[in-house]
């Protein structure tokens, strides 16, 4: 008994679509705000804390519905105001 093998057709490939105006647009919109975050925020602080406290603070970001980073920041400006600095 003999077993045929057949190849699968081919499939091309078309054209790519055109693209969606407001698609790029939104896209684009994310960049720029990554861009301005960067601009705003340009040092990074590093923490040594334990794992307990670190899962409060990732709740209560969570719950507020902020990021951890976020939380954090407001924090830190709420107990270091702009006139405060030396």
């Amino acid at each position: 008994m003999s077993t045929k093998l057949t190849r699968p057709k081919r499939v091309g490939i078309g054209a790519r679509p055109p693209a969606n105006p407001h698609a790029e647009a939104w896209i684009r919109q994310g960049d720029a705000a990554t861009v301005q975050k960067a601009d705003l925020y340009t040092a990074r602080l590093t923490l040594d804390i334990t794992p307990a406290l670190r899962a409060r603070i990732k709740v209560s970001a969570f719950t507020q519905g902020v990021t951890v980073a976020e939380l954090l920041r407001g924090m830190l400006e709420r107990e270091f105001p702009p006139e405060n600095t030396p």
